[in-house]
């Protein structure tokens, strides 16, 4: 299927003429047709621009002026802004008529390699799930390799876009695990860059952007466009490697984290899968050690009254008959932020350093790290999170928000499948900077573990 191939894979084919962009773009449409009634992936499609585009870029080809990621399509999170591009953060609340006035880094770099942005993906309320349950979309988006659970959030049309075929490169965001967890529940690859690699605005804590592939080298190829400067953000990071590494696996300290120290229990489907990788990777000479826990219930709950207190903020700002419209969930997660003095904001707020702070000093003895990226599969689409709980509403995010705090790139990855046939994600987290590497051990495992499943096109 044309529209399943991979980024890399395409670039070569347009290099000798084997495709075209104007082929393949109408391969994703087709494609994005056939299964979009089912997946509701999708809030906008441009289809008539998407095909000018591809048209433009095969002359670009064929003139030998060809970009980094020409006539490659990509679809864009729904908050990543583009000027004209509605800007309703997923919720119902915000109005119709509302639209972004600028173009975010991310959506600048991607336009300026080539890539086509033919879609916008589908996100929760404020991106504030790790689910597709959303107040503005009357469906949720669903899980391609079964219809009846999540893909994951916040994230969530992005993920499930991507393993349905809906082209290679899908543009994802995350603050606590919202590339990570869809990329996991979905068996695709997604990388949580270090903080400050790919520029973004609006920026703020533990907010990043990042590649949704279904290879390690397809999403090298999109970090590698996505991580040019943009001064619009002040925490871009230098220039660097972003391409994955030369990594000789003999040798390296690999730290094996199963516990997080708060949360849901790990499954045991999700257990052994990971535990299967470490074993992979310790017979091909690297050096496996047991991590222990460092992130405390203490951390979690204190960013959770944080994250509560600016939510609420936002929404106690809508008029009364906007706040209604709100994802029912999100404003009983909020309500108890109404009750917080400053002390509770402020002790809320510094355990974003320490865990911060906490993470690095335990991941510092070693090269990498690998854990689960959630406790459990994919849950029912219907629901907000796991538990449907908002006074617990981030027990299955405690592997992947301590890299958002600490600000070290993560990798998610397929580890395996459930009996169910659901897949299970691994995560590689990687010292802070250290991009590079966190792709080139991805890459060893795309080489080490079983062959997998057919994707569900």
């Amino acid at each position: 299927m044309i529209a399943g191939l991979g980024a890399a894979a395409l670039l070569a084919a347009y290099r000798s003429r084997e495709l075209s962009p104007v082929d393949l773009m109408q391969a994703v449409l087709a494609q994005a047709g056939r299964r979009e009634a089912e997946l509701h992936a999708l809030c906008a499609v441009d289809a008539d621009a998407a095909l000018a585009a591809a048209r433009a870029s095969e002359a670009r080809w064929r003139a030998g002026s060809a970009l980094a990621l020409d006539g490659i399509p990509v679809t864009l999170k729904e908050n990543i802004a583009v000027p004209g591009a509605a800007n309703r953060a997923g919720t119902a609340a915000t109005p119709g008529d509302a639209r972004f006035d600028f173009e975010a880094p991310p959506a600048a770099r991607l336009r300026e390699a080539g890539a086509i942005a033919w879609a916008r993906t589908t996100m929760p309320d404020y991106g504030m799930l790790s689910s597709g349950l959303s107040s503005l979309h009357a469906e949720p988006a669903r899980n391609p390799w079964d219809l009846r659970m999540t893909p994951g959030g916040s994230s969530a049309g992005a993920a499930a876009a991507a393993a349905a075929g809906y082209g290679p490169l899908h543009l994802g965001t995350d603050i606590g695990g919202s590339i990570r967890l869809p990329a996991g529940w979905c068996g695709l690859v997604g990388l949580k860059p270090s903080h400050g690699r790919v520029p973004i605005k609006p920026g703020y804590a533990g907010r990043v952007a990042g590649p949704l592939a279904r290879s390690v080298e397809d999403a090298a190829l999109m970090l590698a466009a996505l991580a040019r400067p943009d001064a619009r953000d002040p925490t871009q990071l230098p220039p660097g490697a972003v391409l994955p590494r030369p990594l000789e696996l003999r040798g390296l300290r690999i730290g094996l984290l199963l516990d997080a120290g708060w949360g849901e229990a790990v499954r045991p489907e999700v257990e052994a899968a990971i535990v299967g990788a470490a074993r992979a990777f310790e017979q091909a000479g690297a050096g496996v050690e047991p991590l222990a826990a460092f992130t405390t219930p203490e951390m979690a709950d204190g960013i959770d009254r944080f994250w509560r207190m600016r939510s609420w903020l936002d929404i106690s700002a809508l008029q009364p008959g906007r706040r209604d419209k709100v994802l029912a969930y999100i404003r009983d997660w909020v309500a108890p932020a109404a009750g917080y003095d400053g002390g509770t904001v402020f002790r809320g707020y510094s355990q974003m350093q320490a865990l911060r702070e906490a993470a690095n000093t335990a991941c510092e003895p070693f090269d990498f790290v690998l854990s689960p990226v959630s406790p459990m599969p994919a849950y029912p689409a219907h629901l907000a999170s796991p538990l449907h709980d908002p006074a617990r509403p981030f027990e299955h995010i405690a592997f992947t928000l301590p890299a958002n705090m600490s600000e070290q790139p993560a990798l998610a990855i397929n580890a395996g499948y459930t009996d169910a046939g659901l897949p299970i994600g691994l995560q590689i987290v990687g010292r802070r900077f250290d991009d590079a590497g966190v792709l080139a051990l991805g890459a060893a495992w795309e080489r080490l573990r079983p062959a997998q499943r057919r994707w569900p096109v």
